[in-house]
């Protein structure tokens, strides 16, 4: 019985001293997460940066509206003949292919 309990205890004590020394795997796979989750955030970031970049070549500036309106363009002119003729901002908007916005500037012009 002696043998039994003594046994035991050095098998415990051993098995605990095992377990310090070897590697915890869960510490691994919280390191190899944060990791992939910095990679992530940092994929993100740089696509985002791209895609910014990209927005600022393909986005036309702001419109000046007063140069249509001295030079009296063919666009402005069309914009001017639709709106009198009673169209819609979105009728006149798919016939000159300008957004919304841009019809409604113009028909602005107008009134100014």
């Amino acid at each position: 019985m002696i043998y039994t309990i003594v046994a035991l205890l050095v098998v415990g004590i051993v098995l605990l001293i095992i377990s310090f020394f070897s590697q915890d795997k869960f510490k691994q796979i919280e390191n190899q997460i944060e990791q992939l989750s910095l990679s992530t955030l940092q994929d993100s970031y740089q696509t985002k940066k791209k895609l910014k970049v990209l927005e600022e070549e393909l986005l036309p500036n702001q419109i000046d509206f007063g140069d249509f309106k001295k030079k009296s363009s063919p666009i402005f002119d069309r914009v001017e003949s639709m709106y009198e003729e009673g169209y819609s901002i979105a009728q006149i908007s798919q016939a000159t292919q300008l957004s919304e916005y841009d019809v409604e500037m113009l028909i602005n012009q107008l009134s100014n």
